[in-house]
């Protein structure tokens, strides 16, 4: 299945790459693009990517598009398949090499990810080679095993206070891991479960706004 690709009018000088979660497909966040209401002038090229299809041990080994294999929905669980993270990390990088081939530079690149999709984007965007635009981890965690370099890549995280699939300790964790490294990280939380709300869309449209605006049409 090819990904899901929302051009802007003129030529793109800025792309977000954006990653769903276990069991959706590039569609999920797709129809999001409209209610972000973002200026036309800031020229973003959005990319939406199908995950795999695989056998995901927590669903009972029914196969279904996942970014890695998740053995059970404790912390042990959540980090088990490495081999499935850094591959899905490849396509990653090799879907912003080939937006740097096209002429956008690596910060005016913005990597985004909701769950499992969310761990890949952050997974990513720390050991790129180069400084991107900004990354979005939406009701995300990173595991633990994972050491975080310093980048100057800005981190937009969110969490829901009630997600029971991921709880919000999760993210909590994650938000100091990347402290700690001495990122700059922007935290929001909202009173959901595991989902996005309209106030977490406004609020990505503002961060997006910032970070872009920065970085502007002539960054390197």
């Amino acid at each position: 299945m090819k990904n899901i690709i929302i051009h802007p009018e003129q030529e793109a000088s800025a792309c977000v790459i954006w990653l769903h979660g276990l069991g959706a497909d590039g569609h999920d966040f797709a129809q999001i693009v409209p209610e972000l209401r973002l200026p036309e002038d800031l020229a973003i090229k959005f990319v939406f990517p199908h995950a795999p299809e695989r056998a995901v041990t927590i669903n009972g080994g029914v196969r279904q598009r996942a970014w890695f294999d998740i053995a059970s929905a404790d912390r042990s669980g959540l980090e088990a398949d490495r081999v499935g993270l850094e591959e899905s990390s490849s396509v990653l990088r090799q879907l912003i090499e080939d937006e740097m081939s096209s002429g956008i530079p690596a910060k005016r690149i913005i990597l985004a990810g909701f769950s499992q999709g969310g761990a890949v984007a952050l997974h990513t965007a720390i050991n790129f080679k180069e400084t991107l635009g900004g990354v979005m981890g939406l009701s995300t965690y990173l595991p633990k095993w994972m050491t975080v370099p310093e980048t100057k890549t800005p981190f937009f995280m969110a969490h829901g206070s009630y997600d029971p699939l991921l709880p919000h300790q999760l993210g909590m964790e994650t938000k100091s891991m990347l402290l700690d490294a001495g990122c700059h990280v922007e935290w929001h939380e909202y009173a959901m479960a595991h989902e996005v709300c309209y106030e977490e869309i406004q609020d990505i449209s503002h961060w997006l706004g910032s970070v872009l605006s920065n970085n502007g049409k002539n960054s390197v």
